[in-house]
């Protein structure tokens, strides 16, 4: 991979750790401001969220956290919370200056790969204004399923089937 737009660069999959949990809290910070931004919001959870929060994450067994890599920089990171049949997306972020490049859809389809096969469906939400996530998500084949209210905006949850490869 070349790093040239619409292609990500040379990029690394990885699992995430205790570790790396300072430099994915920064991470995560980043590129949450433009959604606060977008949403009038400095109050989003994954802003609020502290060093012991990312760590309780990645801590726990349901949660796997993975993250690409760009030489020794993280630049993209994404959460899949398994619960029986249901693969939870959560935290999907990408560096401020590295997105655009198809690292987003590169994470989110591993992660989708690398979930245990008893996930069926996988879920995410997303605030209304979040035009990139919204986009992305479907053309990935998320589809709204409803919306909940949230301060003053509405959070859109999306889901997806899991495509089964044929045999």
């Amino acid at each position: 991979m070349d790093g040239q737009l619409g292609n990500p660069g040379p990029v690394k999959l990885e699992l995430l750790t205790d570790a790396a949990a300072g430099e994915l809290l920064t991470l995560q910070q980043a590129a949450y401001l433009t959604e606060a931004r977008a949403h009038q919001n400095f109050d989003l959870p994954p802003l609020l969220d502290t060093l012991d929060d990312v760590r309780a994450a990645i801590a726990d067994p349901s949660i796997t956290v993975w993250g690409f890599r760009d030489g020794g920089r993280l630049v993209a990171s994404v959460r899949m919370r398994v619960d029986g049949p249901v693969g939870e997306v959560g935290r999907l972020v990408v560096a401020p200056d590295r997105q655009g490049e198809g690292l987003g859809t590169a994470l989110l389809t591993a992660a989708e790969e690398a979930t245990p096969a008893e996930v069926t469906v996988f879920r995410l939400f997303t605030g209304e204004r979040s035009a990139g996530p919204r986009y992305l998500y479907g053309k990935l084949g998320y589809r709204e399923t409803h919306r909940s209210p949230e301060a003053d905006y509405q959070l859109v949850h999306l889901e997806k089937p899991r495509m089964r490869e044929p045999r």
